[in-house]
């Protein structure tokens, strides 16, 4: 089906928003209201890595409305009939479509006044842009986290409390959070790295007759995650990076969101993503791979100097390469992987 007003009635007149299957979602539908508010109408832009009926059903279940659509402009701003016969209020995406909403040059001609709040998630939000889209299109993005292996949500920046920038939130209903050291020692202290672990009701069972991996991953009921993060006095947490993008720079820890936030500060910058390269004498260096902004110029040697004014000097790139644009997955994400491979061949 083509036409996004004719899915929409499609998915309104189907059985399921009504049925006993709705019926059964209760206690869900009651955490979702809390963290959501009464029945979102939303533009869902479908990852094309899933198939149609299982995203329907997802989707359905939450009570949301579904869009047969693969095109972010399409869908969120262009499908003005889209918008008036439903009343969108809601918005969810990864952060990469954000960026694009943000720099759209032609977004300020399309009547987003219904847009009330947004969910991101797939990949940390960079702070600044955040900060620019609540800005821009008045509205509150809630940021949350979560793996395939937790189901996938693990923890989210409810609406019914204080937001704060930067943070995935709190532990959802019957999940548990921890931060442990590299020794597995658990951190109590606020402001302190560590690995997070989850347990709860979301956890999975172990991978598909992968004993190794599940032993590895699985520990005493404890879920590692790869993913380092801090926890504030108030039990928020914020995430720092993941593990293996750690660059260790002459015995240095560097975090490449350190870098890549600083880098979104400025106003030139349209994308950016950092990767540690080999070196021979450090172990790794610091490279940044950088988008411009449509209409904007800016040098390497521009960009190292902004970076080295605002971070210490050994965070600071030692080198920029200025890219039309970063490799992504099918649903937005940046594929750092990639950037590797990128790194080892000299610009």
């Amino acid at each position: 089906m083509n036409d996004p007003v004719a899915a929409y009635h499609a998915l309104l007149d189907d059985e399921r928003l009504t049925g006993d299957s709705a019926e059964a979602l209760t206690e869900g539908q009651r955490a979702r209201q809390l963290m959501f508010g009464e029945r979102p109408l939303c533009v869902a832009i479908r990852p094309q890595i899933l198939t149609r009926p299982r995203y329907e059903q997802a989707v359905s279940a939450a009570q949301g409305i579904y869009s047969a659509l693969s095109s972010l402009e399409k869908a969120v701003l262009k499908d003005d009939e889209l918008r008036r016969v439903f009343d969108v209020n809601f918005f969810g995406g990864v952060p990469t479509m954000y960026l694009a909403l943000l720099n759209y040059p032609e977004a300020d001609q399309y009547d987003l006044s219904g847009l009330q709040w947004c969910v991101s998630g797939g990949a940390p939000m960079p702070v600044e842009i955040m900060r620019a889209f609540d800005e821009k299109y008045r509205v509150n993005i809630l940021e949350g986290y979560g793996l395939s292996e937790t189901s996938p949500v693990a923890s989210f920046s409810a609406r019914d409390r204080p937001k704060k920038v930067g943070s995935i939130g709190l532990p959802i209903w019957g999940v548990e959070f921890r931060l442990v050291d590299d020794e597995g020692n658990v951190i109590e202290a606020p402001g302190t790295p560590g690995e997070i672990q989850i347990k709860g009701h979301n956890v999975m069972k172990g991978y598909w007759k992968r004993p190794e991996a599940t032993a590895e991953a699985l520990k005493n009921g404890w879920f590692a995650t790869g993913d380092i993060a801090t926890r504030d006095a108030d039990g928020y947490y914020f995430i720092v990076d993941r593990k293996k993008d750690l660059i260790i720079r002459g015995g240095f820890n560097i975090y490449p969101r350190d870098v890549e936030e600083t880098l979104y500060a400025n106003p030139k910058v349209a994308e950016a993503a950092v990767v540690g390269m080999p070196d021979p004498v450090m172990g790794e260096e610091v490279l940044a791979f950088v988008v411009i902004k449509p209409g904007e110029a800016a040098t390497p040697e521009e960009l190292i100097a902004f970076c080295q004014a605002r971070l210490a000097r050994f965070k600071s790139p030692r080198e920029v390469r200025i890219v039309p644009s970063l490799p992504k997955s099918p649903i937005g994400k940046i594929l750092r992987k990639d950037l590797r491979r990128e790194a080892h061949t000299p610009s």
